[in-house]
């Protein structure tokens, strides 16, 4: 994936997934070492209520629809808890106004789960709040993989903005 590209291919995807699991193993061992010293309820919150304010109130509204539209509300409410920007916020004013503590633990292991075991990230407004495949996109997965798997490899670039932004 690239600037110019905003696709992944199930190789990349699973490399991505691959790194993910990488932070979230990092989160559970940190949780598993200092389990101890972990407030618990206060980690069931962190851990809750990114989906209680970002997941919840989408998946209800697409499940009522019949359409399975849902308010773009839900979408930015979504990609705002799920964010880890907003983890960060979140964490930083914890450990400012509360005190800092492992059960902040609970904003990783969430996030780094989501990603890593659902292959959940952010989600662009032009697709449906539950994951399903756009025709759009199954046909240009098609239409790659044939060019991919080509003789040649890959298309040819037809202009100077498809060039590489960093060369030799």
């Amino acid at each position: 994936m690239d600037a110019k590209n905003r696709f992944e291919t199930k190789t990349t995807f699973a490399l991505s997934r691959l790194e993910w699991l990488g932070f979230l193993t990092v989160s559970l061992v940190l949780a598993v070492q200092h389990h101890d010293e972990i407030r618990w309820g206060v980690f069931v919150l962190l851990f809750a209520v990114i989906d209680v304010v970002g997941y919840l109130p989408g998946a209800i509204a697409y499940r009522r629809s019949p359409d399975g539209r849902v308010p773009r509300g839900c979408y930015v409410a979504y990609n705002t808890m799920h964010s880890l920007v907003t983890a960060g916020l979140i964490a930083g004013a914890w450990a400012l106004f509360v005190r800092p503590e492992w059960a902040l633990l609970a904003l990783p292991v969430h996030l780094m789960g989501d990603r890593a075991l659902f292959g959940n990230s952010l989600k662009p407004f032009g697709v449906a709040f539950e994951p399903e495949t756009v025709p759009a996109f199954r046909a240009f997965e098609q239409r790659y993989r044939s060019v991919a798997d080509s003789e040649e490899g890959a298309a040819p670039r037809t202009s100077v903005e498809d060039t590489d932004a960093v060369r030799a």
